[in-house]
């Protein structure tokens, strides 16, 4: 009973239990977001306020299509291109677009192509065997954007997301010894840009999941490892913060994990505070929805 219980924690928490797609969010140099974006529920962005960007990736889209010589863009018109078209959650046309640079040398492509698999392969429509296929697609792809870049902080992060979707496919072993490498890869995405809120926000999923394991599931994984994977409260919190320092109100479900936490630490006042904001929080999509009905029945508990 243990056991099966550990196996369950453990799914849970290597990344699986994060909506990756709605956390991640888009990943843009030059702008910054007008409305809030999710796929894995459904989520878009208008993009409101930036016609001249709208009407540029527009045109470009249009000569993707028109051109079977795709590599006549430019790079720069390519991953614009690309990054429009996810905020939009055209997931099958930014897919069938980077699929053209699956033998690229560039990590720029490779770790967007790693994403777009990965958002494929969660749509509803897919079969138990093609999401599979996507996920180790995913990784494939990821793990050949490390190797053409290693200090390209997405392709960490990306990486790590990926690797936890396969461990499900490996069983709860693997997927035991796969969190200290997922771990790893997630601190040098921050290393590499301490302003990503999201890497931030899934390492305080991680450090989260493994704080709540209760002792006897602890001594399952103790079993299996000698020092099996560790974290606290304290430090969960401390990455849930700072990712909403650096991006407020980014994510519902930071929000709601800061109120959690709270509760955990039997911080009534905070948890109230940040369930609250949780519960407040504009429902664009499925998982901002799921958000808020989670705050307030936690809400219901510290009243």
């Amino acid at each position: 009973m243990a056991g099966t219980m550990f196996t369950r924690c453990v799914s849970r928490t290597l990344l699986s239990g994060v909506r990756v797609r709605g956390a991640q969010r888009y990943y843009w140099t030059t702008l910054r977001r007008t409305t809030a974006l999710t796929v894995n529920g459904g989520r878009a962005a208008l993009l409101l306020g930036l016609p001249a960007l709208s009407c540029l990736a527009y045109g470009a889209y249009h000569r993707v299509q028109s051109s079977a010589v795709v590599h006549a863009l430019e790079k720069e018109e390519v991953l614009e291109q690309a990054d429009y078209l996810y905020s939009c959650a055209e997931t099958e046309k930014l897919y069938q677009l980077l699929l053209q640079y699956k033998d690229s040398d560039n990590a720029e492509f490779l770790w967007r192509l790693a994403r777009a698999s990965r958002d494929l392969s969660v749509l509803p429509d897919k079969t138990a065997e093609q999401k599979k296929q996507l996920m180790f697609e995913a990784f494939e792809y990821a793990k050949k954007a490390l190797e053409k870049d290693d200090n390209c902080f997405a392709a960490h992060k990306w990486y790590a997301v990926c690797l936890s979707d396969v461990g499900d496919y490996e069983g709860v072993k693997v997927k035991i010894g796969n969190s200290y490498i997922i771990r790893e890869h997630l601190e040098r995405a921050i290393e590499l840009n301490p302003k990503d809120a999201t890497s931030l926000h899934i390492l305080g999923y991680w450090c989260f999941a493994f704080a709540e394991l209760p002792w006897y599931q602890r001594k399952v994984a103790a079993v299996i490892f000698s020092t099996p994977p560790d974290s606290t409260y304290d430090e969960a919190l401390e990455f849930f913060l700072k990712a909403e320092e650096v991006d407020p109100n980014f994510y519902s479900k930071n929000l709601l994990m800061l109120g959690k936490t709270y509760m955990a630490k039997k911080d009534d006042v905070n948890a109230l505070l940040w369930l609250t904001k949780a519960k407040d929080y504009p429902a664009h999509t499925l998982e901002d929805k799921e958000v808020h009905k989670e705050a307030v029945d936690l809400l219901k508990k510290l009243r």
